[in-house]
């Protein structure tokens, strides 16, 4: 695990944790903000565009994809290598917002948008656009429920975070308290 990652802005995030066992492509073109943690045996391809917000946790034997080829392979068969614009290449820019949580084993796709807060079941195929503070899982992924749902109970007996928890938009109503 390498404790700490030089941007390739050369801004120095004291915080983030890479493990040595995954692999980051496309480094030139990745966005990422202090507090992340990328676990063991990732695959993190930022060659078309990602950015990863702070806090984010992506735990083991995940793929963060901003390209993929495997339409265009299966259209074109032996055509697609070497061609110089393949059919069926998916590329696109990847968003994962802040403080979210990808769950073991999952994909997620070209062109995903996952909010602030997303937390991700293991063994998930996200494919497309998810709201803040979403719990999402599946294959394909959908939603399931709401993290603040979850979190309510520990913001009510931890009073103190409410003012970085409610910064996110949510306040606890009196059916989410214990």
């Amino acid at each position: 695990m390498l404790y700490g990652l030089r941007r390739h802005d050369g801004v120095w995030l004291p915080h983030t944790r890479v493990s040595t066992t995954s692999e980051l492509q496309g480094e030139a073109r990745l966005q990422i903000e202090d507090h992340v943690y990328i676990g063991h045996f990732n695959f993190i391809d930022a060659s078309g565009g990602l950015t990863i917000g702070e806090g984010t946790q992506i735990t083991h034997h995940v793929a963060v994809l901003t390209h993929s080829s495997h339409v265009a392979t299966r259209l074109m068969g032996r055509q697609y290598w070497g061609h110089p614009e393949p059919v069926g290449v998916q590329r696109a820019a990847t968003h994962i917002g802040p403080y979210c949580f990808i769950g073991a084993h999952s994909v997620v796709m070209p062109g995903s948008r996952l909010g602030r807060g997303v937390l991700v079941r293991a063994f998930s195929y996200v494919d497309g656009d998810f709201p803040d503070h979403a719990v999402i899982g599946g294959q394909p992924a959908r939603v399931l429920g709401d993290v603040r749902d979850l979190d309510a109970a520990w913001i009510a007996r931890h009073p103190e975070l409410a003012p970085h928890y409610c910064g996110t938009g949510w306040a606890p109503s009196p059916s989410s308290e214990p």
